[in-house]
C-alpha cells in the first residue's frame, strides 16, 4: 500500500468524491440493486451536486484519502440518524476505488473516522450495509463491528446495522 494521505473534503473535491463514490457504487453493489437503481445513483453528475450540497454542512464529516497525490477513498460520517442514541456516531458512506480493494486504504480510512468519532465524544459507531454485500460485512466484522438485529429497507435489497464500541 502506498502512504494515505486523509483530509477534510472541502468545496472543490466534489468531482474527486463523486468519481470514488461512482465506481465504488457500480463494482460492489452491481450484483445487488437493480440496474435502474443503481444507474440512479452512479450518476456523476447527481452526486458531484449532492457533494456539494453536503460540504457545506458542518455536522458531516466527510474525509477524502489519496496516494502518490491521487483522490481513492472517501468516508462520511455524522450523529446517528435513528432514534434515541445520542452517543451514537454513524459511518454513512465508505468507498475505495475498486482497483485498491483489499490493500489496506478502507482500513486506514476506518481508522481515521473512528479515531473522529471517538473524539468527537461518541461512545459507539453505527453503520448499515447492504445484507448481501458479504465482502463488506467481513470487512466491518473483522473491525469489530457486530450485527445488531437492526434492518431497514431504503433501497431495493436489505440492509443491516451493525455497531462497534469505540
Amino acid at each position: 500500500m502506498k502512504e494515505l494521505k486523509i483530509r477534510r473534503a472541502q468545496p472543490g473535491d466534489e468531482a474527486a468524491l463523486a468519481h470514488i463514490q461512482s465506481q465504488a457504487w457500480q463494482q460492489a453493489f452491481a450484483p445487488i440493486l437493480s440496474p435502474e437503481e443503481l444507474a440512479g445513483h452512479t450518476d456523476a453528475a447527481r452526486i458531484q451536486n449532492m457533494y456539494g450540497a453536503v460540504l457545506s454542512r458542518p455536522e458531516l464529516h466527510i474525509a477524502i484519502g489519496s496516494a502518490d497525490g491521487s483522490p481513492c477513498c472517501l468516508a462520511a460520517w455524522g450523529a446517528f440518524r435513528g432514534a434515541n442514541a445520542p452517543q451514537t456516531a454513524e459511518l454513512i458512506c465508505i468507498h475505495c476505488l475498486p482497483a485498491l480493494w483489499r490493500q489496506g486504504y478502507g482500513s486506514g480510512m476506518m481508522a481515521h473516522v473512528l479515531s473522529e468519532m471517538k473524539e468527537a465524544g461518541f461512545s459507539t459507531a453505527a453503520l448499515w450495509v447492504f445484507e448481501a454485500n458479504i465482502r463488506a460485512r467481513r470487512f466491518y466484522e473483522k473491525l469489530g463491528f457486530t450485527p445488531t438485529g437492526g434492518r431497514k429497507a431504503d433501497y431495493s435489497a436489505p440492509e443491516m446495522l451493525y455497531t462497534k464500541v469505540l
